[in-house]
């Protein structure tokens, strides 16, 4: 651990894919950080679930060239590794302490100090919306929003928990074994991408699975200890002002948790997101269903203007992208329910887009 709690530079400048590395020291650890865009833009910080960085879990929304345009366009992008998960990153000394899940929520604080951010707003997918959700309860005032893509809230359920002592045992006897990465393929992606037998698996599993080579086995088992141990911030959920947009896939292994995180969210500042045939990381299957939504939800904020009240909104998506039942009232507030992105569904009449229009403005605004 470093001697030190206040941030400073190690003196690393990589560029990456257009994106700048910083390397920002901190009382809980070195955090890796890179940022892409104009800091002079309001904050957008990243934070991705266990084993993965931002490449392997936010890069197929990001290089999605509709979601690039309007995420880029609006903010400067913080893309926050979980320590000794960035790229090239070296195994963690194993005598240094390992850190819960409050410390690295505190590092988030100082990552913010360092680059003399105020108000942020926050994605965050599996363990990292577990991560960015407790910074939110912690630190209200430096939040401006969540979006969470399959987000945790409680402690882990028994499946959840065995889950984790299997991996957590592979790592410690075997590394990075064909068997850990099946066991965190099948946390992250739906079978049908997954494949079987008789179907290869998809060319982003494949990709994914390339990069889990890249990741230390010390580092990501010090990533699953931390959230294995995490306490339930349910009660916590309903002191959040900041406007929260949930995504999941309905294959998702977290599906049941983002519903129960929904309903303990203020419905007013809340919407929950449920992306058909779909698994945990809809950055990566379905980025595409991620738009309408984020476009809406950036509204509110005033981050996004569309060229046209009245009709459909200015999104690069052509109209055949949107479900005619995109929306429908539950109990916990308005669900949205995206098409799997893969079909082309024709509105039935401009009528429906209309709709869509005035409920979804209705939400965000």
């Amino acid at each position: 651990m470093a001697e030190s709690s206040d941030s400073v530079p190690v003196d690393m400048e990589t560029i990456y894919l257009g994106g700048k590395e910083h390397i920002v020291r901190t009382g809980r650890g070195s955090v890796s950080v890179i940022v892409y865009g104009d800091p002079d833009k309001p904050a957008l910080l990243t934070y991705p679930d266990i084993a993965l960085n931002h490449m392997s879990c936010f890069q197929g929304l990001f290089f999605c060239p509709e979601a690039a345009s309007l995420l880029l366009h609006n903010f400067c992008i913080y893309h926050i590794s979980p320590p000794g998960h960035e790229l090239g990153a070296a195994a963690i000394c194993p005598d240094d302490p390992v850190p819960c899940v409050d410390d690295l929520a505190d590092q988030i604080l100082e990552v913010l100090n360092y680059f003399r951010l105020g108000a942020v707003m926050c994605m965050g997918a599996m363990a990292g919306a577990y991560i960015l959700t407790l910074f939110a309860i912690k630190y209200r005032e430096r939040v401006l929003g969540l979006i969470l893509v399959s987000p945790l809230c409680k402690p882990p359920s028994w499946t959840e928990w065995l889950c984790n002592k299997v991996m957590s045992n592979l790592l410690y006897f075997y590394g990075m074994s064909h068997m850990l990465k099946e066991c965190l393929l099948y946390r992250y992606f739906c079978k049908e991408l997954r494949g079987n037998a008789e179907v290869p698996e998809s060319d982003i599993v494949q990709a994914c699975r390339r990069l889990l080579d890249e990741r230390q086995s010390e580092n990501v088992l010090r990533y699953i200890q931390a959230i294995d141990r995490r306490p339930d911030i349910t009660d916590g959920l309903k002191r959040l002002r900041c406007r929260t947009l949930i995504f999941v896939g309905d294959s998702s292994p977290f599906h049941s948790e983002a519903v129960h995180m929904t309903a303990k969210l203020d419905r007013r500042y809340s919407a929950l997101v449920e992306v058909q045939a779909c698994g945990s990381m809809v950055t990566e299957e379905q980025p595409h269903a991620m738009l309408i939504p984020m476009e809406y939800f950036l509204m509110g904020y005033g981050l996004y203007r569309p060229s046209q009240l009245n009709g459909s909104p200015r999104s690069p998506l052509s109209p055949s992208c949107i479900s005619p039942e995109l929306l429908s009232p539950e109990s916990m507030g308005l669900k949205l329910k995206p098409i799997k992105t893969r079909v082309a569904v024709q509105l039935s009449s401009q009528d429906s887009s209309v709709e869509l229009v005035k409920t979804t403005r209705t939400l965000f605004s």
